[in-house]
């Protein structure tokens, strides 16, 4: 049998405090979970052979987040779009995403790879801006939306932050498409000629801390239960089992 009769300020202090941590936790074992999903997503779709993009756009293609996927056309390299603040072994640079333009006439956008800043304009990478017809393996990804806090994209002055596939799809001349409007390629490790852009960008080893960050708010919780009970047993106004600290 536990009585307690709480006090007032360090009840107010304490138990946001508490809850706060409680939820934390509680949403951070949620994230694991989110991120499992995502890790095992990434190891299927990664040991399956590479599709076509008639296969591909067979229904919806994130279900083959990850995957790869052969395609075959011409690069349209006059509209190709700038990532900005991209980095490289410590080495600040962009990447450039062009428009590939296929056997069929879809245009699908194609994350080349990673080249240095001073490299930014096309003539001074002019042996990687590869001419005719290409076949290459690109890596699905699916389209980006602004995360809180980060920079705006200014299409006007082709600065990008993130991939918005429904608007450069839109500005390098091809129609909506639902499907296509949905995902873009990255390109794998196969080297370009001059050496850039340098593709294999692709992270497929996101870590997953969630468990530690989840028992580290669950133990901050633990810890503030157990100290507001220590203040009240110290104080006369917790009692377990008929037994309570006498007052001196």
């Amino acid at each position: 049998m536990i009585s307690l009769r709480p006090a007032l300020w360090p009840t107010l202090i304490s138990l946001p405090i508490l809850v706060l941590s409680l939820t934390l936790g509680v949403w951070q074992m949620e994230r694991r979970a989110w991120k499992r999903d995502i890790l095992d997503r990434i190891a299927t779709n990664q040991a399956a052979a590479p599709l076509t993009l008639d296969e591909l756009l067979r229904g919806d293609p994130l279900r083959h987040e990850y995957g790869r996927v052969k395609v075959a056309g011409t690069f349209e390299h006059g509209k190709e779009f700038h990532l900005a603040a991209r980095s490289l072994k410590n080495k600040v640079g962009l990447q450039v995403v062009t428009p590939l333009r296929t056997d069929d006439g879809r245009v699908v956008l194609f994350d080349r790879g990673w080249i240095p800043s001073e490299k930014k304009e096309p003539p001074k990478r002019a042996e990687g801006q590869v001419a005719g017809r290409v076949e290459l393996t690109g890596i699905v990804r699916r389209n980006q939306v602004r995360r809180q806090y980060a920079p705006e994209n200014v299409p006007d002055k082709n600065v990008w932050f993130h991939v918005d596939v429904p608007l450069m799809r839109q500005l390098a001349g091809a129609s909506p498409d639902p499907r296509l409007d949905s995902f873009f390629l990255d390109a794998d490790a196969a080297p370009n000629p001059g050496g850039v852009p340098i593709g294999g960008q692709t992270r497929l080893d996101i870590p997953n801390d969630h468990l530690q960050y989840a028992i580290t708010w669950f133990l901050i919780a633990l810890a503030l239960a157990g100290v507001y009970l220590a203040y009240h047993w110290e104080n006369g106004r917790l009692e377990i089992a008929g037994r309570k600290k006498r007052t001196p």
